[in-house]
């Protein structure tokens, strides 16, 4: 395993070109808001009220170069990765043997949005930790969701060909023999993947959801209530829970797998439009109670989105969907279960499957249900608070969760 001395690349800090932020200002100055009458309530999608106001503070208010400042107090790299651009972020580890992890986002996340996890990963000591559990935390952005630019020549880009990817620059350049892995959405199949075709070169890895690694494959994988059907026979409670998780799901999954490139003329033409399908989704899919500045502040959502804008990324981002169906995975070796390395999960109730309703229940379900069989779980933990953002929302549990995992499988 390399250490942090012998690093192999030098960083580049991030930097937009003063002439993309002022194209930005003036797009957003341009905005023509839809007809949006009796929407207060966010019942027909983004009302045009709020938006408006986020459009106007992102124009006058919002300061990139802070964000970009703060983002620069990280190193930052970039890197061809078998002819592909790759930008990580990274903090050396604290700690008597700190070892490597990739942590890997999902949509529509970005790199930021482990923020608040990658200081008390790298260095557990200065908040309260034990410096043994020390990692070199390794943070990418997804290709063509954001730095280094548009991606070009990828465009069958998916989740199992950046595991290859992954496995590739943490070994081949940058190093390591062995690494652990973590990520949430996307970045959640990514890392099983890892753990299902590179087992024997990692410590483990640690994921924020259990879903199996065929979930895209089939003809109607676009159908997020295909396993979940309403019947007469079910109580209210479960059909008004399916119905709920549909409002939140069915139409991103749809239009993703269907229809992405189309809606990619209009979100990578508006900023405001970008804004609303990103806002949309960081509204329900976190544990926010209706108001979603008590977990993104205006501040927060304008640096995730910033970061898709001046990148043109947003087509490229979507196309993980319909990718990941039309080149399918395909398993690499018939061994149970699927994923071999050892798997730790944080949960949250907030997403938690119709008639499921505490934490414990959550881990029972998950243990004796037909997902839990895909892993080789070794540490299954579940929260009350936070939603589908977790590394986000709920940081103090993610760290420890993911200590957990590792304890013992250090060398």
């Amino acid at each position: 395993m390399s250490t942090p001395h012998a690093f192999p690349l030098k960083p580049v800090p991030i930097h937009v070109p003063d002439e993309v932020l002022d194209d930005l200002r003036t797009r957003l100055s341009a905005t023509r808001p839809p007809l949006d009458e009796g929407n207060e309530d966010w019942s027909y999608g983004v009302p045009a009220g709020y938006l408006r106001e986020l459009v106007a503070y992102w124009r006058d208010g919002y300061d990139w170069r802070k964000a970009e400042a703060a983002i620069n107090a990280y190193e930052h790299y970039q890197v061809s990765v078998d002819g592909v651009p790759v930008h990580f972020m990274r903090k050396p580890g604290s700690g008597p043997r700190p070892i490597p992890l990739i942590l890997t986002h999902g949509w529509p996340w970005t790199f930021w949005h482990w923020s608040k996890v990658i200081d008390p990963l790298a260095d557990p000591a200065a908040f309260g930790g034990d410096p043994a559990d020390a990692f070199d935390v390794i943070v990418p952005s997804l290709p063509g969701f954001g730095f280094p630019g548009p991606l070009t020549g990828f465009p069958d880009v998916n989740f199992w060909k950046v595991s290859d990817l992954w496995h590739t620059l943490m070994t081949q350049t940058l190093g390591y023999e062995r690494y652990a892995a973590g990520g949430c959405d996307i970045g959640g199949i990514v890392t099983s993947q890892l753990g299902h075709k590179y087992a024997d070169e990692l410590y483990g890895i640690h994921i924020g959801s259990g879903l199996p690694l065929d979930f895209f494959t089939g003809p109607r994988a676009w159908d997020f209530a295909r396993n979940r059907p309403l019947t007469d026979d079910q109580p209210a409670e479960i059909r008004a829970r399916i119905i709920e998780m549909d409002h939140r799901s069915a139409a991103h999954l749809t239009v993703h797998m269907l229809d992405g490139a189309t809606l990619a003329h209009a979100l990578s033409d508006s900023p405001a439009g970008l804004l609303a399908w990103l806002l949309e989704r960081w509204r329900s899919w976190s544990d926010n109670g209706g108001d979603v500045e008590s977990v993104f502040t205006k501040d927060d959502m304008l640096t995730h989105a910033t970061i898709y804008w001046v990148n043109n990324s947003i087509a490229t981002s979507m196309r993980y969907y319909a990718n990941a169906n039309r080149y399918p995975w395909e398993p690499s070796h018939d061994r149970t279960p699927v994923v071999q390395a050892p798997v730790g999960l944080t949960f949250v109730t907030y997403e938690n499957p119709p008639g499921i309703h505490t934490a414990a229940e959550r881990v029972a379900a998950f243990k004796n249900g037909p997902q839990g069989a895909w892993f080789n779980h070794v540490n299954v933990n579940a929260h009350d608070h936070g939603g589908h953002f977790i590394p986000w929302e709920n940081p103090e549990a993610w760290v420890s969760d993911l200590r957990r995992t590792f304890h013992g499988r250090r060398p």
